[in-house]
């Protein structure tokens, strides 16, 4: 008869072989991956900026990894629902969000009712591109430059308006910045689309508006509206001539831009991870990808962003433009 001792010691191999044996096809999958087609959701309509870099991505990143890369759009939400479909599901890196900070940082902070924590409920992946805004004049609004913009706004407090792609989007917290950094008072209206402000802009309705830069430009060459400046710190290579709010002493603390970085499910295996990152540093060296991105306004994440730090202090960032502009959905 065994004694105790070696009953047990038998228990915990035959336990730990179990073990290994429920974890190798999990094992066994990552190292195969990808061995099927890989979906990387949109959480906007097809056509905006997150929808373009997107595609732009998921054709380098299909040569890369060696399967289709499909983009799926789950429009709805301000990208809410993309990004929830995302982190329901199953974390084997075969369905990706190409995220923007509107669903990643800020919808957290202004929706209550959020049903995703877009911290917790995904692994990032890494840094794709970003993009500054650019702040415009109706051309009736008697505001040149930013200097003008300034003197008008802080003479007639209350009295003018700035239209932005909706509130607590990126768009509306840029113009908040702008607000809290001149100490200026400015009302906002939400609009739904880029057409209706700047149909509005035109006619005098709204006098200063809020743009993502490659929606802007357009804009801008045609002569419908009058560039102010663009919301990062530094000029952007796509719009030289278009100064950065920062250069102003009063707003030498602006710099907010529109971002995208690539997340996958949260649990998501380490080998997937890794193959991940390496195929997206791959793609952003292609100088095709550089060129269509860079020709829609964007500037490439550095190798060396982190995508989980970058996140975190955005979030830091927007959290106290909130705050003090009062913004809840």
């Amino acid at each position: 008869m065994k004694s105790p001792l070696i009953r047990r010691r038998e228990v915990l191999l035959l336990t730990g072989a179990a073990a290994t044996l429920g974890c190798a096809p999990a094992l066994a999958q990552s190292n195969h991956y990808p061995n099927r087609p890989i979906t990387l959701v949109v959480g906007y309509p097809p056509g905006g900026s997150t929808d373009l870099t997107a595609r732009v991505l998921a054709e380098q990143l299909a040569r890369s990894l060696g399967q289709p890369v499909v983009v799926e759009n789950v429009g709805g939400a301000g990208g809410a629902r993309g990004a929830q479909r995302v982190a329901q599901a199953t974390a084997d890196g075969h369905t990706l969000l190409l995220g923007s900070n509107n669903e990643m940082a800020i919808a957290g902070l202004i929706n209550p009712a959020l049903r995703y924590d877009p911290v917790k409920q995904f692994t990032p992946v890494g840094m794709v591109a970003s993009q500054p805004m650019v702040l415009v004049a109706s051309p009736s609004a008697g505001m040149p430059n930013i200097a003008g913009f300034i003197e008008r706004v802080k003479q007639n407090p209350g009295k003018y308006s700035y239209g932005s792609a909706g509130v607590g989007t990126a768009l509306n917290l840029a113009g908040e910045m702008v607000k809290q950094a001149a100490g200026l008072f400015i009302v906002h209206i939400p609009y739904r689309g880029v057409g209706p402000l700047t149909t509005d802009l035109i006619g005098g309705q709204v006098e200063l508006g809020v743009y993502v830069l490659s929606s802007g430009l357009p804009q801008i060459k045609a002569g419908k509206v009058v560039p102010l400046g663009v919301t990062e710190r530094e000029r952007s290579p796509v719009a030289p001539d278009i100064p950065a709010l920062a250069e102003t002493p009063s707003l030498r603390h602006v710099d907010i831009g529109t971002w995208f970085g690539l997340w996958g499910p949260a649990g998501l295996p380490a080998p997937v991870a890794q193959r991940l990152r390496g195929a997206l540093t791959e793609s952003l060296k292609v100088p095709s990808l550089v060129e269509k991105l860079t020709a829609s306004g964007a500037t490439i994440a550095p190798a060396s962003a982190v995508l989980a730090d970058f996140q975190a202090a955005e979030i830091a960032k927007y959290r106290r433009i909130v705050d003090h502009a009062g913004i809840r959905v």
